[in-house]
């Protein structure tokens, strides 16, 4: 368990009788960007805490860079970054107060710190640094406390949904920071919900469900590993969408149907020649329809086939373990705490 960025041997996180961390075997390499995924509740916010020494396991093996999570939790906190789904900002705090501190918690000078508040700038908005947090909006806090993580340039950087909540603007600004960082050597531990973000940037993905990992492969062969086309049609009204369902389920060359409000994306290996019987069913079962496009697999169809859940990114972002239900992050960064909880 040396060789690897990130290692865990069945690993396991319990609240009383709730199993969060379901016995996971993950091996992370240095340099990859690895992308994270599942459902609300499905533990991985758990298991990022684990591993970013915040609570301990119940039992099981992981390391981090080679360093043991249980014994070695200085050393690993001083070589990581981490910004967790909340980021636990001080309003009074200027931006730039905000990371001098940081820089000096890690032991950098003044002029180290101005020096990589310069390198980090894309991340940050210069011209606002010297004004309090109170008076930033969401999207601006959350880039903030992204450039806190990455000030002292570390070798291992947990980023839990960083760009949830940000602009397109932002988020792209996220996503170059991410790749530079990675082509500069850094390994990146991704965990999100918006599933164009992992299929953009990971190298590899791991999908979670009931804290069980179910899927682990490039995205490219997950993607392939589903092989239906998708028929993706689009109703004027949710009103008679469920008895769309059952007509176009009943067509021979249909495997599967699955329906989100006015959209139903229907799973077929005929791809094209399947569209005509899809119609006609549709119009047998007296819908409106606005539109009906054909697509082949994304990682969505893999997460819904494989948790059977959309990955609820459009919902509430706050994953529903007892770790993140109404309390506060031991540490918004890597180093600010060194409290942790054992079951």
């Amino acid at each position: 368990m040396t060789t690897a960025a990130i290692s865990t041997r069945d690993i396991r996180r319990s609240f009383g009788d709730l199993i969060a961390v379901d016995g996971v075997d993950l091996d992370v390499q240095r340099g990859e960007i690895y992308g994270f995924l599942g459902p609300n509740g499905a533990g991985k916010s758990t298991l990022v805490r684990m591993l970013c020494t915040l609570i301990l396991p119940t039992s099981g093996k992981a390391s981090v860079l080679g360093l043991d999570v249980v014994s070695d939790d200085d050393a690993i906190r001083r070589r990581i970054g981490v910004a967790l789904q909340e980021a636990a900002l001080d309003d009074n705090q200027s931006g730039r107060e905000l990371l001098d501190i940081q820089g000096r918690l890690y032991g950098l000078t003044g002029s180290e710190i101005a020096d990589r508040i310069t390198q980090i700038g894309d991340l940050v908005d210069q011209g606002a640094l010297d004004r309090r947090l109170g008076e930033y909006s969401g999207g601006m806090r959350r880039r903030l406390d992204l450039a806190a993580c990455l000030l002292h340039s570390p070798e291992l950087v947990f980023l839990d949904e960083p760009t949830t909540g940000l602009d397109p603007a932002s988020r792209a600004a996220v996503w170059e920071e991410i790749r530079r960082l990675n082509e500069s050597g850094t390994t990146i531990f991704l965990t999100t919900q918006y599933l164009e973000e992992a299929d953009e940037l990971a190298d590899r993905v791991g999908i979670i469900a009931k804290g069980k990992l179910v899927a682990e492969d490039t995205p490219a062969v997950l993607k392939r590993q589903v092989g239906d086309d998708r028929v993706v049609v689009q109703l004027a009204t949710d009103a008679g969408a469920i008895r769309a369902a059952h007509a176009v389920g009943a067509v021979p060359e249909v495997n599967g149907v699955d329906v989100n409000g006015c959209e139903m994306v229907v799973a077929t290996a005929e791809g094209a020649s399947a569209i005509g019987p899809i119609a006609v069913a549709l119009d047998g079962a007296d819908v409106k329809v606005e539109g009906l496009t054909m697509r082949t697999p994304t990682l969505d169809d893999v997460f819904l086939t494989l948790t059977g859940e959309r990955t609820g990114y459009e919902a509430d972002q706050h994953e529903s373990d007892p770790t993140a239900d109404g309390q506060p992050d031991a540490a918004t960064n890597s180093g600010a705490s060194s409290g942790r909880s054992q079951a």
